[in-house]
């Protein structure tokens, strides 16, 4: 698919044991392909029998959050209609990917790649690969999305993953045999592999066999370029890497396997040589061992600042410690307030109230936001409509003394980030995006419970320049399907 006009059709079927959401007949769905600041329209047909909605993982939406796709911002699709997303790859580039964010339609499906690549007047800090790959990469249930909704809605977890798929395959046939070779290279040929953790809840570690990964992007920025074994990738995460055929022609296995469990679940994919016709090695790499090694790698991610690429300002300024903070607000992963967000969380024995979670934050002003996570568990966070830099980790609860250790210089400009067990994550952004965002936990199992908020970025300007107007096709639904749309701007 390119950067044009596209339809894509959702349906339901059966693949074992559980449904799966297709979207165009297709399990994962169709690639997207574009180039910054392409216009993308794509024409969402709703043949389920409940609604639904998509939205566009790391894509910025600038100026136009009425086309980001979660509940919240927009209203959903109702069965057997269609809607038509019209946006803007605007000053971006990168490994993106789409997904359904209504309930637990993501636990079935209906997610796809989607590209954004760099104009031929900006240069690319590589040579043009060989090929170009994309691999979604997630863990996976056996039960129905529906099943695991109505497992959430009575008290219980979803458990364990049944598995891991790797382009909606396992690697394995019912007889153990491997799958066809999912890609083939060429002897001395250099391949790009876009490598997108699209699962629900667990933290993937990816390594290819014999071969050495050489990091280019992540999450839509350049990155300095280290070659790795292995390279975790936590969901919601997009990377890319460049893959050298320097070895011996035969196949050789891809592998995703689950971190941070004390079960083990991995997927495998066959890459081939051309013309080989002998089989990979049965000794997979070994996987890496504890969250500690995870965070040591973290650290070993710099922004690639020499790169030319396409970024919004000030988001894109390579001077972003020099950027006046306004304000720091503290959110914990356990604390769940259905109210109007404070900077910092409340006691733990504070009270409940059920209401709409929006915090307000004032246009252009740049803030810090930490993400603290008393469990055992990791975490993972996103926030729609931005970009931003993940300046610093450490275990406990954070301080003010940990700027001290924060990275300054070459944070590596992203959309999705980790949390480790009993350990903090703090990020820094200006808020520079008119309109409704959600900062979201990337579990959905925690999502759909509630784990997640809304940004509020309001320009008192009320002017095109900040923020386009609701489109004429704009679904509304709920409180406000019978009010009028709010005036246009000027």
């Amino acid at each position: 698919m390119g950067g044009g006009r596209d339809a894509l059709r959702v349906f339901l079927c059966l693949l074992g044991l559980a449904a799966v959401i297709l979207i165009n007949g297709q399990f994962p769905g169709p690639n997207i392909n574009s180039t910054t600041n392409n216009n993308i329209v794509v024409n969402v047909f709703n043949n389920l029998d409940e609604p639904f909605l998509l939205t566009w993982n790391g894509i910025q939406q600038r100026k136009n959050s009425w086309m980001d796709g979660m509940p919240g911002t927009n209203c959903p699709i109702p069965p057997g209609k269609n809607f038509t997303y019209h946006f803007q790859v605007k000053d971006q580039i990168g490994s993106f990917f789409y997904f359904p964010s209504m309930g637990m339609h993501r636990a079935a499906g209906a997610f796809g790649g989607l590209r954004v690549n760099s104009r031929l007047l900006i240069p690319v800090p590589f040579a043009d690969p060989a090929d170009d790959y994309t691999m979604l990469i997630g863990d996976w249930y056996a039960k129905s999305h529906k099943a695991l909704a109505a497992i959430l809605d009575a008290g219980h977890g979803i458990g364990n993953p049944a598995g891991v798929l790797i382009n909606g395959r396992t690697g394995k046939d019912a007889s153990g045999r491997d799958d066809a070779p999912l890609f083939t290279m060429e002897a001395g040929k250099t391949y790009r592999y876009r490598i997108c953790n699209v699962g629900m809840k667990v933290s993937l570690n990816f390594r290819t066999q014999n071969h050495r990964m050489k990091l280019v992007e992540m999450d839509g920025s350049h990155t300095v370029q280290n070659d790795y074994e292995s390279l975790d990738v936590h969901v919601g995460q997009c990377l890319s890497v460049l893959v050298t055929a320097n070895q011996d022609p035969k196949d050789y296995y891809m592998v995703a396997s689950t971190r941070f469990t004390k079960y083990m679940r991995t997927a495998t994919g066959v890459i081939g040589y051309a013309g080989s016709s002998v089989p990979p090695s049965p000794e997979l790499p070994a996987a890496p061992v504890g969250w500690a090694w995870s965070l040591n790698q973290w650290r070993s991610f710099r922004w690639n600042l020499t790169a030319s690429a396409a970024r919004p300002n000030p988001q894109g300024s390579y001077h972003y410690s020099d950027i006046n903070i306004t304000r720091t607000i503290k959110l914990a992963s356990s604390v769940f307030k259905y109210d109007s967000i404070n900077d910092e969380p409340p006691a733990a024995s504070a009270p409940i109230t059920a209401t709409t979670s929006v915090l307000n934050a004032t246009y252009r002003t740049y803030m810090e936001i930490i993400l603290e996570n008393p469990e055992r568990s990791i975490q993972c966070y996103h926030l729609d409509g931005y970009s931003f830099f993940p300046v610093g980790m450490g275990h406990g609860k954070w301080t003010p003394e940990n700027r001290k250790t924060c990275n300054l210089l070459d944070a590596v400009s992203r959309h999705t980030i980790q949390v480790y067990p009993r350990s903090w994550s703090a990020i820094m952004l200006t808020f520079d995006n008119a309109g409704m965002w959600s900062l979201r936990s990337e579990m959905w199992e925690r999502h759909y419970l509630g784990q997640q908020l809304y940004i509020s970025v309001t320009s008192s300007e009320r002017s095109l320049r900040d923020e386009y107007n609701m489109p004429d096709n704009t679904l509304c639904c709920g409180d406000v399907a019978d009010l009028p749309k709010p005036p246009s701007y000027v």
